[in-house]
């Protein structure tokens, strides 16, 4: 007990931690400053240089958009278009009266590009109406079927080649099956009947040289591409239900935006009960646990088979076996037994640093209480995020939808503009059929042959790098506003009359003003790391065929790492910030400071930490909990005062979970203030204790509750 009141020594060289949990190894501790009274408002620019590239980049950022936008047409992401770029069934094309896509070889439509590019790599045409009928180009050339089959051929064919040409230069399909129009493309009507998977009534088709093959292959691709485009009739559907349930799912984001606003103050009074009684039911948990394991123990002594060991029986696919064995329960009762012991010794020795928590919750109630427009700022981050991510996705919808149809020249014979692109429509007439006289001008595949058109996959990473870089900008300057209005109210000796008038913005200001370089430069530290991320998870995707596993150990290692440290990277962030509020000092020296002022007082930091994440989990978990229930039983129609009044829907689930995911979002967004406020009021009562001794000279800013904990006193100035 003296320890913790007055014998805390300043710590050594060798690391060791003193009674108030600091370690004091890693950095110099803040000296006394006459003229420190909190953030600092005579301040310079920072890390001027990242300032100058984030600009730079954001210039590019906008020239790849306009090049995009002049490139692209989002139009073939919803209707359909042929191999020619030509749209099905829009008014005043040729294509008018031809409202369904019909592709040539459906199971190239299963390939990875179709995501990319919107485009399946096989000619495609549009028709009047998707097959019903399987037919062989072999079979309908001399039929009565071929009037028929023709249609889903070229416009303009002509029957005067060979079979082998027909199909090698791509002017018919090798063969059609019955058809299903979705989404105004043609798929493959596939059943199973008995297990066995058909098309119409076939079980097998011919390729179109005479091959009988197993329908199964044919179908596989379509499946997927099946799966991926018949979502549009289910989202037209979802679409209905919002419009006619749109003014409830506000009314429940309301109510979840007074539970959380409401939330917040009772923490201000609830906060040390909530912690308490949450670790008392964590203790009593345990102990039922150990009660049960013993109970579990004794009713199997006696029983045939029990006393046999876990070695002895080894590795069982069936756990439940192991139930049945008196040496599981005993190796539960231990396991459990040491995590009571352990939490107990925890409370005992760590029970003053719990109270600190406690106590620095509730000062960041009061804070909140006294900044009340900081609640409103997650608007401001929800609308600059909105904005980035619109741009993003329209960026990456145009760079997408910028491949064109690439036509080639291909000859059998000697031709010396083998290979050269062509087009299609003048290439009889064009001087290429010259040079070339039995040269065919054929579909090759979908991209282009510009230097534009070869960079779009780095176009799209760079848009992918740029998302990241300014939705972490604009997370980072909400941080540093949030964390200048916060330490405000610390570093303000008459709370809050020492406080400045409008304390969020003059914190954004300053942060715009002075910081936007160092912001830029936290964020792009984090962007960077993320876009390894997305790198390593696109080159995952890659090798899951491959069967080498040391290249797979190598990627989930690799991506392990990655995560640790863009966690790591997060939390740095996040304190470097806040010491730039305050101190105006550029990143790396923020960063610096802070790291070690957390490592000199580590013990608090891990303590406060675990506490306000139960205490923000208990919170998120009550407003999305209540809202989803009230939500359920609203739209569910299981009230019957309601029953009348909620609307008819399609799926009650689409506005359930709206509301849920709202909730959610609104919870996390005002527990985001608030723990900011927790963050940086822990930094400030850090950096106060080791500037302050509480003299006349060098008094205490921490609230009179932190006082008393610490049995620390501010002494008045004696009078003369």
């Amino acid at each position: 007990m003296v320890c913790e009141l007055s014998l805390c020594t300043p710590g050594t060289a060798a690391g060791t931690l003193d009674c108030q949990g600091r370690l004091q190894k890693g950095g110099t501790p803040q000296k006394y400053d006459p003229t420190f009274k909190g953030p600092i408002y005579n301040r310079g620019c920072t890390d001027v240089i990242c300032c100058v590239f984030l600009f730079l980049a954001v210039v590019g950022y906008v020239a790849v958009g306009i090049i995009a936008w002049t490139h692209g047409d989002p139009r073939k992401v919803i209707y359909p278009t042929d191999s020619r770029g030509e749209f099905c069934g829009q008014k005043g094309t040729k294509n008018e009266n031809k409202p369904f896509l019909f592709y040539f070889n459906i199971v190239k439509c299963a390939s990875p590009l179709v995501l990319l590019e919107f485009q399946c790599p096989t000619p495609q045409i549009c028709v009047q109406q998707c097959p019903d009928r399987y037919l062989t180009f072999l079979k309908a050339r001399n039929s009565p079927d071929f009037d028929y089959y023709k249609q889903f051929c070229v416009p303009g064919f002509q029957n005067n080649k060979g079979v082998a040409e027909v199909l090698r230069d791509g002017e018919c399909p090798a063969v059609i099956i019955p058809s299903k129009p979705l989404a105004q493309r043609c798929f493959p009507a596939i059943h199973a009947s008995k297990g066995v998977v058909m098309v119409g009534n076939e079980t097998t088709y011919e390729d179109g040289h005479g091959t009988r093959k197993n329908i199964t292959e044919l179908v596989k691709g379509a499946k997927e591409a099946n799966k991926i485009l018949e979502a549009r009739q289910l989202a037209m559907r979802i679409f209905e239900d919002y419009t006619v349930s749109w003014y409830w799912i506000i009314i429940g984001l309301v109510i979840a935006m007074v539970l959380s606003l409401l939330f917040i103050v009772l923490l201000r009074f609830l906060a040390g009960i909530m912690v308490w009684v949450m670790i008392v039911m964590v203790i009593l948990v345990l102990g039922y646990g150990i009660f049960h394991c013993y109970l579990e123990y004794s009713k199997l002594r006696g029983e045939a088979g029990s006393d046999i060991s876990l070695l002895d029986l080894g590795f069982q696919t069936d756990l439940r076996v192991y139930l049945h064995l008196r040496q599981t329960w005993m190796a539960f009762m231990i396991i459990l037994s040491i995590l009571e012991v352990v939490i107990i010794l925890l409370l005992i020795f760590l029970r003053k640093r719990i109270l600190i928590a406690i106590a620095l919750i509730k000062e960041a109630s009061r804070a909140v209480g006294h900044v009340i427009c900081s609640v409103t700022y997650p608007l401001v981050t929800f609308f600059l995020l909105c904005l980035c991510i619109a741009y993003w996705a329209s960026t990456a919808v145009f760079l997408s939808t910028s491949n064109e149809a690439v036509y080639k020249i291909f000859d059998d014979t000697s031709c010396p503009l083998l290979r050269n692109t062509c087009n299609p429509e003048t290439f009889p007439t064009a001087n290429e059929s010259r040079l070339c006289p039995n040269g065919r001008c054929q579909f090759a595949f979908y991209g282009g042959e510009s230097a534009y058109h070869r960079s779009l996959l780095g176009l799209q990473i760079f848009n992918a790098f740029m998302f990241f870089w300014l939705a972490n900008f604009v997370l980072a300057l909400g941080q540093v506003t949030l964390a200048g209005a916060f330490a405000s109210y610390y570093w303000a000796m008459q709370k809050p009359d020492d406080m400045p008038a409008f304390p969020l913005f003059s914190a954004f200001g300053r942060a715009l003003r002075y910081h936007t370089g160092s912001i830029a430069f936290g964020s792009l530290i984090l962007a960077i790391v993320q876009i390894i991320r997305v790198i390593l998870e696109y080159l995952d995707q890659r090798l899951k065929a491959a069967q080498n596993k040391f290249a797979k150990f190598l990627m989930v290692c690799l991506k392990c790492c990655f995560w640790c440290l863009e966690k790591f990277i997060k939390f740095l962030n996040r304190n470097a910030y806040i010491m730039i509020a305050i101190y105006g000092t550029n990143f790396c020296t923020s960063a610096k400071n802070a790291f070690f002022l957390l490592m000199r007082n580590i013990i608090r930091v891990a303590v406060l930490d675990k506490v306000t994440d139960f205490l923000f989990l208990l919170g998120k978990l009550l407003i999305v909990g209540s809202v989803g229930i009230l939500a359920f039983f609203f739209f569910t129609r299981r009230l019957r005062i309601v029953q009348d009044t909620a609307p008819p829907l399609n799926y009650y689930w689409v506005p359930i979970l709206t509301v849920i995911i709202g909730s959610y979002l609104i919870a996390h967004g005002f527990f985001s203030v608030y723990g900011m406020c927790v963050d940086t009021l822990f930094l400030c009562f850090l950096e106060d204790l080791e500037r302050n001794d509480g003299s006349a000279e060098r008094p205490y800013f921490m609230s009179s509750t932190l006082k008393k904990l610490l049995n620390k006193t501010n002494k008045k100035v004696a009078e003369s």
